[in-house]
């Protein structure tokens, strides 16, 4: 994948650069519901505290928001 699709994925949450899980299964290309299962099943193995989080309902309204605003730019 290049950089410039995967760079195009990261967003600015909570002041955290974050990708979205399913972003990051059609990265490694997989379901974003096997990505999730193999966090949980190994989650001793990840270091930290902010190396995830759910968005709020308000973040993800938002976010479709900019994601619409930037595909029709990206179309005309």
């Amino acid at each position: 994948m290049e950089l410039q699709i995967i760079q195009n994925k990261i967003y600015e949450i909570r002041g955290q650069r974050v990708m979205l899980d399913f972003d990051l299964a059609e990265l490694y290309g997989t379901e974003t519901k096997r990505l999730k299962e193999a966090v949980r099943r190994n989650m001793e193995r990840i270091e930290g505290n902010d190396f995830m989080f759910q968005l709020t309902k308000d973040e993800i309204e938002i976010l479709s928001r900019t994601q619409f605003a930037t595909l029709n730019k990206n179309q005309q």
